[in-house]
């Protein structure tokens, strides 16, 4: 009887909770907003959460912390949003291993899709697929019938294991029938001298890291792994026109812990939508080779769904596991 009436009691602290949850949520945030990057410093998910952040603590009046925690291919940061206090004040920035992971990495300490939801995603960026200048190939089709004839003998580079590059590099050997060798560097910054000097033959990276390399000659350009072209550099093919179908981007998001109210969620959406719709943030953002996106929760989360499903596919299929 007393369990009885102490359930009974706990639902309705629960139900008073959520139908005042509405007014609550206009005096969010009531202390300063931590954004957990799960990289080291300096890479692409850092520049766009430092862009982010003056526009954020001018609309929510406290301030916004960058906080980074990395390790495990993102996995140490996620974990920490996962399991921090579902109240708005811990808010993670994902890449595309978020959708990722789950194939590559078992008994990881959190569910993607139960414990973690989606808030928005925020940009996307082309991959470039580029090579050495002194290459035997120059496009596609080339680096295609270069591989076939010279099997085993090319070798590509990418910033990590179980990145959006590795695995989109998976795919491209998968759908071409093409041997390539992965060198996962721990980010992409020691892998452009040995591409550029010849030592290792591709690299696969971030087209806006990418193009000044490009841009110096350092680099020659093969394809986006798109399935269309970038609008910042319609000069570079894209994989999708030899192989239809194929589109592999990098993507950003923010996540919250699934328990976070959903009055809440769509608050936070809201704001980050206001940012990314300025025109000053949409130029700078493009300047880097991003575009912004600014979706809804329920679009963010029916993205992370759909793409676990697909690169759990492509791990299967290729038998790739992490080094």
């Amino acid at each position: 009887m007393v369990q009885r009436r102490q359930l009974l009691l706990a639902g309705m602290a629960a139900s008073a909770g959520a139908a005042s949850w509405p007014a609550r949520a206009s005096q969010w945030p009531t202390k300063p907003v931590k954004i957990i990057v799960p990289n080291v410093p300096g890479g692409g998910i850092d520049i766009l959460a430092r862009m982010l952040e003056v526009d954020l603590q001018k609309i929510w009046g406290q301030p916004v912390i960058i906080e980074y925690k990395a390790g495990a291919g993102t996995v140490l940061g996620t974990d920490f949003v996962a399991k921090s206090a579902p109240d708005g004040h811990t808010l993670g920035m994902v890449v595309t291993s978020h959708v990722i992971n789950p194939s590559l990495r078992p008994g990881m300490p959190f569910n993607t899709l139960k414990d973690l939801t989606g808030v928005t995603l925020t940009a996307r960026s082309s991959i470039l697929l580029s090579a050495s200048p002194n290459a035997p190939y120059s496009n596609l089709k080339e680096l295609i019938a270069y591989a076939k004839a010279n099997p085993g003998k090319l070798a590509y580079a990418t910033p990590g294991a179980g990145s959006a590059m590795h695995l989109g590099a998976e795919l491209l050997k998968q759908q071409t029938g093409i041997f390539m060798l992965h060198i996962p560097y721990k980010g992409s910054g020691s892998a452009y001298p040995d591409v550029s000097s010849g030592r290792v033959d591709l690299l696969v990276d971030p087209m806006f890291a990418s193009m000044p390399h490009v841009k110096g000659g350092r680099l020659k350009p093969i394809a986006v792994l798109s399935a269309t072209r970038d609008a910042t550099e319609p000069n570079i093919p894209a994989v999708g026109e030899l192989l239809p179908g194929f589109d592999v981007v990098s993507i950003n998001g923010i996540v919250v812990p699934s328990a976070t109210p959903r009055e809440l969620v769509k608050q936070i959406r809201a704001d980050f939508a206001k940012v990314l719709a300025t025109d000053d943030k949409k130029s700078r953002l493009r300047t880097l080779g991003l575009e912004p996106m600014g979706s809804t929760p329920e679009e963010a989360n029916r993205y992370f769904e759909s793409e676990i499903k697909r690169w759990d596919a492509v791990v299967k299929r290729g038998n790739i596991k992490l080094d």
